[in-house]
């Protein structure tokens, strides 16, 4: 028999899955709720997830190429020297403005999916979430609430798709991750001071200031960089895993539906990102975000 929760089989001998706990009986999606494909969305938000975490570890190495350009700058020309250090300041510049445009739609794509995939879970048979869906969006809005809120949602999302324990260490992980990052990398900014040597007279002592300080930049940026590159594997992980879970879930509780007298058996369709409903003649009650 196969499990409705995580897909699984196990032995009709017992009431509940062996690997998530699920009662076997339970059908794989309530009647009259309806549920959202998340696949693409997911597929969207894992790889801007991706893409963010690039653009910010190549972030984090400017200070490492102001270094080896200022070790560099001892026997170069002045005018070299400060060309060469201008050209970085604008590339870092530009290199910041793509990350936080990369960061703003990822976020908001997070988001979508969260959103979707905590819907889902009112669709599937003995879930208890732990808050209403409209905090998938809201909880990263709300001061203070935001340092949990977020984790609760995904931790709910997480147990009610793939089944008790089997994601928690996934979720503390990216959880962790995120606040670490987010708080080094605020301390970093508040921290950071503008110190440009070759603006004064290049000595052999303002060169070896310049390098230390970027060179202890660069170790500043080492724990947020590896606690975003933590957050960003966990959380791709658990989109991924999720995506696929409810995705086949919802495929087979739509394949399970049954057929009344005169009514016509529609041939199999694959889910796509617009909405699917529970029960194919009853009205679908909501609606969804995005597109």
């Amino acid at each position: 028999m196969r499990c409705q929760t995580c897909g699984n089989e196990t032995s009709p001998a017992i009431s509940n899955c062996q690997s998530c706990g699920t009662p076997l009986d339970s059908p794989a999606l309530s009647p009259g709720i309806t549920t959202y494909a998340v696949r693409g969305m997911g597929l969207a938000a894992a790889v801007g997830v991706g893409l963010a975490t690039a653009v910010y570890l190549l972030l984090a190495l400017f200070p490492v190429a102001r270094a080896v350009l200022a070790r560099w700058g001892a026997t170069a020309d002045d005018a070299d020297l400060a060309g060469l250090l201008r050209g970085v300041t604008l590339v870092e510049g530009l290199v910041s403005l793509s990350y936080l445009v990369v960061h703003l739609t990822t976020g908001a794509l997070v988001m979508i999916w969260m959103f979707r995939a905590r819907k889902n879970t009112d669709a599937f048979p003995g879930a208890r979430p732990y808050l209403n869906a409209h905090w998938a969006i809201t909880g990263w809005w709300v001061p203070i609430a935001n340092l949990f809120v977020p984790c609760r949602v995904m931790a709910g999302i997480a147990r009610d798709t793939l089944g008790r324990g089997r994601a928690s260490v996934l979720v503390g992980l990216w959880w962790a991750g995120w606040l670490v990052f987010t708080f080094a990398d605020l301390f970093r900014s508040v921290g950071a001071e503008a110190y440009d040597p070759v603006l004064g007279p290049r000595t052999t002592e303002n060169l070896q200031l310049y390098v230390d300080y970027h060179r202890e930049a660069a170790l500043w940026n080492l724990v947020p960089a590896l606690a975003c590159l933590v957050a960003a594997v966990s959380l791709v992980v658990l989109i991924r895993r999720i995506s696929a879970a409810q995705q086949a879930r919802i495929e087979r509780g739509t394949s399970a539906w049954p057929v009344f007298g005169g009514t016509a058996v529609p041939a199999p369709q694959p889910v796509s990102d617009q909405t699917v409903a529970s029960l194919p003649d009853g009205p679908a009650a909501g609606g969804t975000i995005g597109a």
